[in-house]
C-alpha cells in the first residue's frame, strides 16, 4: 500500500485510528516524526500518553506541539514521514487557550500544502452523536466538523476507522 502525501484518519474513541495511522507511517522507511498534541492534565491522560509512547519504537522522534502544530510540521525534516496525533486535542487546546481557530486552521492547511514529505493526520469524528447540551461542547463539535471537511477536501486519502477496520472514504 503506497502512502499518499496527505492522509486523514478519522474515527471514534478506541476505533483503532492511532494504530492504523502508525502502521501507515511505519510502512515507509524510518526515521519517522510523531507530533503529539496531548497535554497531561491528569493521571488518566498521563497513562494514555504513556501507552502511546510505549508502543512506538526508537525509530520515532516525538515532538510535543499542543498548539504550535503548523510550526512543528514546517520544522519536520524534508522527506521524513510525519504522524500527527491528534487534531481534536489540538483543537481543544486552541479553544481553551482562546486562540482564533479559523486562523490556526488556515495555518495548518498551509503547512500541510507546503510539506516536504508524507503526513498522516489522526482525528476523532465527534459529529455522529447527539447534539451536546452546552455551548462550548457544541462549538467544539462544529469546529471539529469544519476542520475535518477542510482537511478531507485537501487530503489525498481519507480513512474512517470502525471497530479497528479501515474504511477508505477517499
Amino acid at each position: 500500500m503506497t502512502l499518499l502525501p496527505l492522509t486523514l484518519v478519522l474515527g471514534g474513541a478506541r476505533s483503532g485510528k492511532s494504530r492504523h495511522a502508525e502502521a501507515l507511517v511505519e510502512a515507509l522507511p524510518a526515521p519517522w516524526v510523531y507530533i503529539a498534541t496531548a497535554q497531561a492534565y491528569d493521571d488518566e491522560m498521563r497513562a494514555r500518553i504513556a501507552e502511546h509512547r510505549a508502543r512506538r519504537s526508537q525509530d520515532w522522534r516525538t515532538v510535543d506541539a499542543p498548539m504550535a502544530l503548523p510550526e512543528a510540521l514546517r520544522a519536520a525534516p524534508p522527506g521524513q514521514p510525519v504522524l500527527v496525533d491528534c487534531l481534536t486535542l489540538w483543537l481543544t487546546n486552541l479553544i481553551l487557550a482562546e486562540r482564533d481557530v479559523s486562523i490556526a486552521t488556515g495555518e495548518l492547511m498551509a503547512a500541510c500544502r507546503e510539506a516536504q514529505g508524507p503526513i498522516v493526520l489522526v482525528s476523532n469524528e465527534v459529529g455522529l452523536g447527539i447534539v451536546p447540551e452546552n455551548a462550548l461542547a457544541r462549538r467544539f463539535r462544529d469546529e471539529a466538523g469544519r476542520l475535518h471537511q477542510r482537511l478531507a477536501a485537501q487530503a489525498d486519502r481519507v480513512v474512517f476507522m470502525v471497530a479497528g477496520l479501515p474504511m477508505q472514504v477517499k
